[in-house]
């Protein structure tokens, strides 16, 4: 592929925007032949299939996904050009791509990057979600800023990378109301037989909280594995099972989820990463988030 053709592009952009090629030709005012064939010359063109159906739904592959995120930023900067030679400013401000890795807790998430808000220059935020090791691949594309993980990205993911420790905190345990009052009495020992929803195995909380169970002579029940830490929390609303969750966003549960905490664990942390293309930063926004927790996040 010697040179973009942009055109190709733009539609390529178009059709994932609106979900489908029909959708993408009336916003065009083109037929579907006309947009369909210009995609098929851009794959051809990149080399590599962009995406497919899946009954009506159109899934992007992981160049699909990289090139989407490239035409997003052009076309967005494309647009915001326009309104400023029209005299209207968009109010941008800077860019700050963030990777949240879905592991980590979202309440978490946004006390990490609630500085990079508050930042003296206007900061335009974009978060996308993924599974951390997809995410550090991003950083070599330059397609995030940073990635916010609960586990620090160790040689095994190919590129070069930096961590950086924004903070630990304890976990406790919480539920509704009515495991709160079954299970609070003899903590930590009531949770033997107690209904608990834990991460999966590839998260740092649980390797941590295996250990401490085997320790502590614990064998809970547990009624689900889930990595999503929303996911978690909609069924712990639901009644399902206790959860283990940040003591610092406590007040946070208690007032979006009615959870109450039912006793704290010895012993055990979470610990939170911001990592890096770059050892020295330079991102305003970046610089931010790091200096407030090198001020104690969690204390």
């Amino acid at each position: 592929m010697s040179r973009l053709n942009y055109q190709h592009l733009f539609y390529f952009w178009n059709v994932v925007k609106e979900g489908s090629i029909s959708r993408a030709s009336e916003k065009l005012h083109l037929a579907q032949p006309t947009v369909s064939g210009q995609l098929a010359i851009f794959e051809q063109a990149v080399g590599e299939k962009l995406y497919y159906k899946d009954g009506r739904k159109l899934v992007l592959s992981d160049t699909g996904r990289t090139i989407f995120r490239y035409a997003e930023e052009i076309f967005t900067l494309g647009q915001e050009l326009n309104q400023t030679l029209r005299g209207r400013s968009g109010g941008r401000g800077l860019r700050l791509n963030v990777g949240v890795a879905d592991a980590l807790p979202k309440l978490i998430a946004y006390r990490l990057l609630e500085p990079a808000l508050r930042a003296n220059e206007p900061v335009q935020l974009t978060c996308h979600e993924d599974k951390a090791e997809r995410l550090i691949a991003e950083l070599a594309l330059h397609s995030v800023d940073l990635v916010l993980s609960d586990i620090p990205a160790t040689p095994s993911v190919g590129i070069r990378v930096f961590n950086h420790l924004l903070g630990e905190c304890e976990v406790a345990v919480f539920g509704v109301e009515e495991l709160a009052e079954r299970y609070t009495e003899n903590f930590p020992y009531s949770l033997n037989g107690a209904p608990l929803l834990v991460p999966t195995q590839n998260t740092a909380l649980r390797r941590s909280l295996d250990q401490w169970f085997d320790t502590e002579g614990i064998c809970p029940d547990i009624k689900a594995e889930i990595e999503d830490s929303a996911l978690l929390k909609t069924f712990a609303i639901a009644g399902v099972g206790m959860f283990v969750a940040p003591v610092a966003i406590e007040a946070e549960l208690q007032r979006q989820y009615n959870a109450q905490k039912i006793g704290r664990i010895d012993h055990v942390f979470e610990r939170f990463y911001a990592i890096t293309a770059q050892r020295k930063l330079k991102h305003p926004a970046v610089m931010a988030i790091l200096e407030n927790a090198s001020r104690g996040l969690f204390v």
